[in-house]
This record gives structure tokens, C-alpha cells and sequence, in this order.
């Protein structure tokens, strides 16, 4: 006789999991949602004062970052790093987030390590003001080894018709004006491990980093830009944003871009943080595939009028944030 747990497949925990989950799952609802853990869909109901909504989604992964949760036995971050990623790509269109949903597949289920990696959404979702409103538990022994796992994560958003962001006013002359990144955020993680592990342990402390480990580095949170920008959107401060994900600083800002415009970036503008250095100088990493595989310390890249200029950067200053040019769009 053969059972399904035999099989791999541990129904027992994955209502354990459930179980877990529901109360921290709950702390995201918002006043739009209609439904509670457990049904067949989510349901969430539009908020009023919209004159005419236009709703803007987005679906994304970890990439092999989770790799190195994996090695490190951290998992709550990356849940953060997942939602805050989602919610990036359309905060640049001028979105506002309403719900996410996310796919987690593995080989064994672990209801820690499911645990910990929910409570990374919850509180990603409670710092962006959206909802959790359901997702996907796949536990399939044979696509996953034992230990590894899978993300996935799907944003809805919301946003006037006439507030879309979408690169269309931006003109030669625009200034780039750049916010921090936290570090490599969700890119770059199969090029960063090559190099890193190559040389060190997910503990290991290399005097470049200043103290902090290998692992603590490669796992900082993806962070959420949703507040900077809606800053400048409420200003009228700006012509576009770009969130730098894979393709680096040039192929992601290129993305608004009006056709027959370019981009001149001053790559010496501004200083990178050590964790690049490191990969950079380790695995000899020509500087091309540097700039087209990491965001180099600019996680954010904000498409600003000369004229407005300063107070973009003083609306940004008052907010705690560090802007910094990086150079602008040429004709």
C-alpha cells in the first residue's frame, strides 16, 4: 500500500501551514476585501472617489536569492522582498497597490519555513497598505529538492486614467535623479553566487563589507519606493519613474523613454555600495555586465524636469531620503 504522504505529499502539514498562516494573513485585510482565507477566490471590492480607475498589475519573483535563504536558513525576508518587488513595478506607473497574491511551490512542505516566509508578506504588505487576500501552496516532490522552494507573486493596483505614468513627458534635458537601493534587492543573485561562494561561507565576514556577513548582505530587503514616489506624483515633480530590476540602471530607465531619446549616465556619479565592489574585483566581472546585471546602489531612477530639480530633491530630503543625480536624457 502506498499513501500520498508516501508519495512526498503531506497533507497533514499543509494544514498545519494553514493554520499558522490565517491569523497573520488577516492583519493585511483592508476595508476592500470581501473574503476570508480559504476561499475558492479572492474577492476585494474597488474603493470609491475614482472618476475613472484604471487598474495596473504586475506578477514577479525571488530569483535565486532564495538560494541563499536557503543556505542561510532565513526565509522571512525574501516574502518582503517579493511583495515590495511587485509593488515597485507599479508604483512607477503611478499605482497604488490593493491586493497581492502569491505562489509558494517546494519538494517538503515545512511549516516554519512556510510560516516565516508568510509573515515576510504580511509585513511587506501591511508597510505598502495592501491586502494578502489569498495564494498557492504547492508542495511536489520530484520539481523541487527537499529544502528548496519557489515564490512567485501576483499585484493588483489602482490608478486615475488621467495620473498614469508612463514616460511619455519626458524630454531632453530631464535630470536622473536616483534613490538608494538596500543592495542587490532581486537581481543578479546567479552571477553574486557564482562569485561569492566561490570564496566564502554564507558567514563569513570579508573586511570589504564592513563587519556584516556574506549572507546578511545578499539578503537585505528588496525595499518599497511606493512612498518617494507618490511624493513627487503629488507634486507633479516628475515625468517618469523606473524601478531598476534586471537589465541594470540604463536598460530599465531606457524603458520610458520616448523613441529618439537617450540617456547619458555619469556611472562615476556616485559611490557603489561595497557588496558590488566585492563581486566586481572576486570574479574579475567585466564592468558591461556589471552595469547590465545589478542596479550599483540605484534602486530607483525618478525622470525629473530641470526647472523642478530642487524641490524633488527637497521633497525627497524631507522624507529622510538620500536622492543623487546620475545624469539625464539627451535629444
Amino acid at each position: 500500500m502506498t499513501t500520498y504522504r508516501d508519495a512526498g505529499v503531506d497533507i497533514a502539514a499543509g494544514d498545519e501551514t494553514v493554520d499558522r498562516i490565517k491569523g497573520l494573513v488577516r492583519q493585511t485585510f483592508t476595508p476592500g476585501v470581501l473574503a476570508d482565507i480559504g476561499a475558492f477566490g479572492g474577492f476585494f471590492e474597488l474603493p470609491s472617489g475614482y472618476q475613472a480607475p484604471v487598474l495596473v498589475s504586475s506578477i514577479d519573483g525571488v530569483g535565486t536569492k532564495l538560494k541563499v535563504a536557503v543556505r542561510a536558513g532565513q526565509h522571512d525576508t525574501v516574502g518582503q522582498d517579493l511583495v515590495n518587488h511587485c509593488v515597485n513595478d507599479i508604483a512607477v506607473c503611478g499605482a497604488r497597490p490593493l491586493f497581492f497574491l502569491d505562489y509558494f511551490g517546494t519538494g517538503r512542505l515545512d511549516p516554519d519555513v512556510a510560516e516565516q516566509i508568510v509573515s515576510g508578506f504580511v509585513a511587506a504588505c501591511k508597510e505598502n497598505g495592501c491586502a494578502l487576500v489569498g495564494g498557492e501552496t504547492a508542495e511536489m516532490p520530484g520539481i523541487y529538492d527537499d529544502g528548496d522552494y519557489d515564490l512567485a507573486g501576483c499585484i493588483v493596483g489602482i490608478v486615475e486614467r488621467d495620473g498614469v505614468v508612463d514616460g511619455s513627458r519626458v524630454e531632453a534635458g530631464d535630470v536622473l535623479l536616483a534613490l538608494p537601493s538596500t543592495g542587490l534587492h532581486t537581481n543578479g543573485y546567479s552571477l553574486a553566487r557564482a562569485v561569492l561562494f566561490e570564496h566564502f561561507e554564507v558567514d563569513d565576514r570579508p573586511d570589504e563589507l564592513g563587519g556584516e556577513s556574506v549572507g546578511e548582505a545578499l539578503l537585505r530587503v528588496h525595499r518599497s519606493y511606493l512612498d518617494a514616489i507618490q511624493a513627487l506624483i503629488a507634486d507633479d515633480l516628475a515625468h517618469g519613474f523606473a524601478h531598476i530590476t534586471g537589465g541594470g540602471i540604463e536598460g530599465n530607465t531606457s524603458r520610458i523613454v520616448p523613441d529618439g531619446l537617450g540617456l547619458e549616465i555619469d556611472w562615476d556619479s556616485w559611490n557603489r555600495p561595497a557588496i558590488f565592489n566585492l563581486i566586481g574585483r572576486l570574479g574579475e566581472v567585466p564592468e558591461e555586465d556589471m552595469r547590465s546585471t545589478f542596479n550599483l546602489g540605484a534602486g530607483l531612477v525618478a525622470v525629473v524636469p530641470p526647472e523642478k530639480r530642487a524641490h524633488a530633491i527637497a521633497v525627497w530630503d524631507a522624507m529622510g531620503e538620500t536622492p543623487f543625480e546620475i545624469g539625464h536624457v539627451t535629444g
